[in-house]
């Protein structure tokens, strides 16, 4: 797709949902990487119940890096995964204050170093936390940007590779919560609300739809 395109895709897109942004709750950047990680396959509404109650009692590394498995799970065991992600939340605050002086890192590379940080969590720290662009590509980014026509691609790599190629560097942060609050509220998964939205004219999704009712 050509940025010119995507340009007025993209302003439609802010029409929608001039409110985008992150939905996590969080007060700092470590409570938002606990947050992140609580947030793998679990809405962003549980996690914040979850963390509403979590961060009175915890929200430093110190804090966390003293629990056991056993301790923290009472606590995150309604988001799913707890096992994992509670061991992923301790073993990342100790290394971060082993190895980062107590301070979540601002770089892909470090980040990527915690235990339970992927590239689409490291992203969304730095995105969210430290305003570096980046091009977070959650579940509803790559069923968005393919449905619309951002990407043909078939992995979550693919599609970040394709979004940065069309998108100024400088907006590749509101693109990422635009396409989100897209595919939240509008594009589902299931039954996407095509009705709603203002891209029936250039979405490749829904003009092959029209396409297939015309045969």
């Amino acid at each position: 797709m050509k940025r010119e395109q995507a340009k007025e895709i993209l302003n439609r897109l802010k029409e929608m949902h001039p409110n985008a942004g992150c939905e996590l709750n969080y007060n700092t950047p470590f409570e938002l990487l606990v947050a992140v990680i609580l947030s793998a396959q679990c809405t962003d509404i549980r996690v914040n119940q979850i963390t509403k109650n979590l961060f009175k009692i915890y929200n430093t590394p110190s804090d966390f890096a003293n629990l056991t498995l056993d301790e923290l799970k009472p606590h995150i065991y309604s988001c799913g995964f707890f096992n994992n992600k509670g061991a992923n939340i301790i073993n990342a605050s100790k290394m971060i204050i082993e190895k980062f002086d107590g301070v979540v890192p601002k770089t892909m590379e470090e980040l990527l170093k915690l235990p339970g940080v992927g590239r689409k969590t490291a992203s969304v720290i730095l995105s969210v936390a430290f305003d570096v662009p980046a091009m977070p590509v959650d579940t509803h980014v790559f069923r968005t940007s393919k449905r619309i026509g951002f990407s043909n691609g078939n992995n979550v790599d693919e599609v970040e590779r394709d979004l940065k190629k069309i998108f100024l560097k400088e907006d590749w942060n509101m693109v990422h919560h635009t396409l989100i609050f897209h595919g939240r509220y509008i594009c589902k998964a299931r039954n996407p609300q095509c009705d709603k939205c203002k891209l029936s004219d250039l979405c490749k999704y829904h003009l092959s739809l029209n396409k297939q009712q015309k045969v």
